[in-house]
Parts: structure tokens; sequence; C-alpha cells
């Protein structure tokens, strides 16, 4: 065989390889590597997401998917009656009634949401009953209570005792002034990546309590409490909703991270956002907090908030733990 004829036909194998192997790039935008992520990891707010990522780490050391670990995680909480800021237990409105909020996102930007829910203990797996199985991304009130029958969960009395008699008292004041850093108004609100590199968040709550009948905060709203690109990162909020909707957080969170910002940092920046724009309405600081907690697609995390007492909780392979946030001012 002449040099010329196998010169042609190692270049042509040469050629068609590099046409079988899909080629690697990297999306310049993001600042961020691609490529499969092994080491899971999951995020959560507040004290109780210690609790809530025990049953995230369980999916997600096994090879589970992220979604399925997010889900998981907060009903935890959700069933808690201790716990008095979400799902069942929650403290109600100011008209006794335990309404509930919440939403959740997948790798692939599906998403599904309820909002001013009654009667029904898991909010998020009805949030992820609606991105499945109907063309909506959001139902409420009692629709959503309609929907989740139809589907099959129970109908529940919510009120525990213990709210109950704690909103009985409330109303001899009805004083409507919610404390920061006190988890009678908070959400947990919850980010993963799995072994397979895709990401998921949940968020859920019971809302501020003794709020208005009818209030809806953040939390079903994809965005403002939660929002997943699984190119960047996925980011999810807590505290004051109306401050973190006006700004709709954690999408500005997520797009900062877009811009090559390391979690952390892009956190702070939507804070100091919110911060700004708080100044300019003339509202009280000291009366506000947000805090928000991300997760890149490198596995790199981080949070910010307004003011000191925001604390959050992470599950790596060094183990499940409670962070405490940086934060805009004491």
């Amino acid at each position: 065989m002449s040099s010329n004829r196998r010169d042609f036909l190692k270049k042509s194998a040469i050629a068609s390889l590099a046409v079988a192997l899909p080629s690697v790039s990297l999306k310049a935008s993001t600042g961020l590597s691609s490529g499969k992520i092994n080491k899971p990891i999951v995020l959560s707010t507040w004290d109780f997401g210690l609790q809530a990522n025990e049953a995230a780490w369980k999916v997600l050391s096994n090879g589970g998917k992220a979604l399925d670990a997010v889900e998981t995680g907060v009903r935890v909480v959700e069933n808690d009656p201790k716990e008095r800021s979400v799902g069942y237990g929650g403290r109600p409105d100011r008209d006794g009634r335990v309404t509930l909020d919440a939403c959740i996102m997948d790798d692939n930007y599906n998403i599904g949401s309820v909002a001013f829910l009654e009667h029904i203990k898991n909010p998020i797996s009805v949030a992820r009953a609606v991105m499945e199985k109907t063309p909506h991304v959001m139902l409420v009130g009692e629709g959503a209570l309609t929907f989740a029958l139809s589907q099959g969960f129970k109908k529940e009395n919510l009120l525990t005792p213990e709210s109950e008699k704690e909103w009985k008292e409330w109303l001899k004041k009805s004083e409507y002034h919610p404390p920061v850093n006190i988890e009678n108004h908070d959400t947990i609100g919850m980010i993963a990546l799995d072994a397979h590199g895709n990401l998921s968040g949940a968020c859920t709550t019971s809302g501020l309590a003794y709020k208005m009948n009818g209030r809806v905060g953040d939390s079903p709203i994809i965005g403002a409490a939660l929002f997943v690109d699984n190119e960047v990162g996925a980011a999810t909020a807590t505290g004051h909703g109306e401050e973190v909707i006006r700004t709709v957080g954690t999408h500005l969170v997520v797009e900062l991270m877009r811009q090559g910002k390391k979690p952390e940092q892009a956190c702070r920046e939507a804070v100091e956002r919110i911060v700004e724009i708080t100044k300019k309405r003339g509202k009280n600081l000291r009366d506000i907090q947000v805090g928000f907690i991300a997760i890149n697609k490198n596995g790199e995390y981080g949070a910010y908030c307004i003011q000191d007492g925001f604390s959050f909780a992470v599950y790596d392979e060094k183990g499940n733990r409670m962070q405490k946030s940086d934060f805009a001012f004491v």
C-alpha cells in the first residue's frame, strides 16, 4: 500500500472518530465547568434543615435524583407538628386558617406550585403532582384542594392544639409585627445536586403567622423563592417574602452565577439589591430579614442575608452540619 494511501486512510479514520465522539464545550457565559458531577450535596434553610437533609441524603447517597431528594427532605418538616412555620402545625392566619404554599423545580425547567392550599399535609407533593400531571404550573385555593383530593391526598385538620392556643392568645391584642430570625414566618427551602450532575429545588411554608387571609408570599413563586438552571446553579430564599418577590430574588442569584459569580457573592449582591430598594422605599431594614442559599453546577455553595441570625444546613461527603450565613449588618 502506498504511503499516500495510508495517510489518506489515517486521516479519514481520525475524522470519523471526531464525528462519532460528542464534543465537550464550556459555556463561557456561566463561568462554570461542564461534565458529570460525582459528589452530591444538599442545602436547606434554618435549623430544621438538618433533619430534612438527613432524609434527602438517603436518596442522594444511593444515586437517586435531586428532585426526589428535595421532595423527600422537605416533607419531613411538613409532617412535623413541632415546626410551626411549615405544613402540619404551622401557625394560622388571623382568621385561624392554616394555608400552605409550596413550589418545586427540576433540572429541565419543569415546575409545579400550589398556593393558599388548606387541609393537605404535604403541599410540596401536591406541587409536584401539578408539575407532572397537569398542563399548568400553579393551582391555588379550592382548585388546588380539589386537585389534591383527586390525586389521593387525604383531607386533614392542620391546626394543632398548640397553634390554636397561640392564635387565640394573639387575638387578644392582634398586633402584627413579624420578628426577624424567629422561625414563625419562615420556609424550608432546599436545593440539591445529585451524582448525575443534575439540580433540583423545593420550597414549602405555612407563611407569615397571623397574616391576612389570602396572603401569599414568595414561597410558591418560581424565580422568587426558588429557581433552578441546570447549566448554572440553583438558589432558594427565606424570610420576608414580599421583599424577595420585589426583586425576583432567586432568579437574580442564578443570573449572577451565570455571569461567573461564586454562590456566596451572588447571594450577597442579591441581598444588597434588596437593601438598596428598601432604603429607597423608606422602610426600616431592622424589620426585614431575607436570606439566600445557592449551589452552582460545580457543587460550590454559599449564603448571605440582610442581618445576623440566618443559619442553613449542608450535607455533602463531609457530613451534615449547620453553618451561619454572613450578613450585611448587625
